[in-house]
């Protein structure tokens, strides 16, 4: 070989070990082991990747896209109780990810878990108002539940952040789709209140409605008939739902109006709350309301709220305190609230309520009990004679048990709401001696 030609050689080598060092060199500089694990798991290497992204997790449990990748190569594995788990620690977080919604909704399917399947999209509807494939997989879902049918998914196409190809040899490997999902993009908004126990895994998409209510009480003793109305307009707007109401009622001969005023502000991603304030000239109602709550989201699908309610009566006003705590588990929503009055003449009046709700087929349609025992927070009064019984109330026993269903219309635009319950409560003028009482009502709401 002449000197020339090895001088060639020479250089020629130096050049491809120099573009060889600057290309190591960028790979160190710029892999992080999330997207060496994210490589790994679409180019099939799922064990490789989970060792990587299991340790990620362990040291910051709020690196949530770890966590989604980790959830998605148990899920291709066939562990969809694990995926299951890790999607949940997801989206009790990350809540208006439309991507992390889909692959844990799919995750379901896959496990052929169809109801939990369905409470997941109504839950990720909640948060989401409206998402094409969301609604075609709860549709699927519900198919399977009814119809005993299995549809193939169809998983939906979407770009990977590294843009990593995939072999159609590999693409066929199991529970793996063709496709790569998105990287998950941080950001969340909270749900609308739950004091009405309006829970995520059954969010209806928003809207303005009318609604009208009537209900009567009959007593088995000494009082006469009791009948309730209502008529409120829920309005939304940009900083919350705004409910004007006005409440009619009859008891024991007497009637009265009061004007009734709810809101629900939003403050941040996870906090909101409930405001409300009533005015009536009338003696069967309080001369002023107030009440105010604050409701915080944390994780593992969980809520709580504290909060107060103070009634200005003609002779005397009342203070008591309120707090609750909520679950959201599928298609089931569970929420404990008590009442708490201060100590006064060394009695403190105490009452809780707990709600259990179970949505079928969307928000709209729902089968809930409720239970409660102590004072009755909603401090109806009742009269005997001239004498009016709402205060002595807070301190008197009492256990409620009441059952609600509500259901649409074949056009989804009306909804009837049936309720019926039954209380047993202590008189106020004779301590141990008990009455009865009986109720039921219908609530009709239009939607535009």
């Amino acid at each position: 070989m002449s000197l020339k030609k090895l001088h060639s050689v020479l250089f020629f080598g130096l050049l491809c070990f120099i573009g060889r060092s600057q290309d190591i060199a960028y790979h160190d500089v710029n892999d992080t082991p999330y997207t060496k694990a994210h490589k790994l798991a679409y180019e099939g290497k799922h064990k490789n990747a989970k060792d990587i992204l299991v340790q990620l997790v362990a040291k910051n449990s709020e690196d949530l896209d770890a966590r989604t990748l980790l959830a998605s190569t148990y899920s291709w594995n066939g562990q969809y109780t694990k995926a299951r788990d890790e999607f949940n620690k997801v989206t009790s977080v990350e809540r208006t990810n439309s991507a992390v919604w889909i692959s844990s909704i799919k995750n379901e399917l896959y496990a052929n878990q169809n109801p939990t399947a369905l409470g997941l999209a109504n839950k990720a509807l909640f948060y989401l108002k409206s998402n094409t494939e969301v609604e075609r997989l709860r549709k699927m879902a519900i198919e399977r539940i009814q119809n005993k049918k299995y549809p193939e998914l169809g998983w939906h196409n979407t770009k990977s952040p590294l843009k990593t190809k995939v072999s159609k040899k590999k693409a066929k490997k199991k529970n793996t789709p063709e496709e790569k999902e998105v990287k998950p993009e941080i950001k969340d908004t909270k749900p609308e209140n739950a004091n009405e126990a309006k829970t995520p895994v059954a969010k209806e998409v928003l809207n303005n409605r009318i609604a009208i209510r009537n209900a009567f009480t009959v007593f088995d003793q000494r009082y006469d008939p009791a009948i309730y109305s209502s008529v409120s307009l829920r309005r939304q707007t940009q900083a919350g739902s705004l409910i004007p109401r006005i409440n009619y009622n009859n008891r024991n001969g007497q009637h009265g109006v009061q004007y009734d005023l709810d809101f629900y502000p939003k403050f941040s991603k996870r906090f909101y709350a409930y405001l409300n304030y009533g005015y009536s000239n009338a003696t069967i109602f309080p001369k002023h309301k107030f009440g105010g709550d604050l409701y915080v989201n944390l994780p593992g699908a969980m809520e709580f709220s504290a909060g107060a309610r103070y009634i200005s009566f003609a002779s005397r006003n009342v203070t008591v305190y309120a707090n609750s705590i909520g679950h959201y588990r599928g298609n089931y929503y569970f929420s404990l609230r008590s009442y708490v009055r201060p100590k006064e003449n060394d009695l403190i009046g105490i009452s809780g309520n707990l709600l259990v709700r179970k949505y079928l087929k969307d928000a709209e349609n729902f089968f809930g009990i409720n239970v409660g025992m102590g004072y009755s927070p909603e401090l109806r009064q009742l009269i005997s004679g001239d004498e009016l019984l709402a205060e002595t109330l807070l301190y008197v026993e009492s256990q409620r048990l009441s059952l609600e269903y509500q259901f649409t219309g074949k056009s989804n635009t009306n909804s009837y709401r049936a309720n019926m319950g039954v209380t047993r409560q202590e008189f106020a003028f004779a301590a141990g001696e008990y009455f009865f009482g009986v109720s039921a009502g219908l609530t009709y709401q239009v939607k535009f």
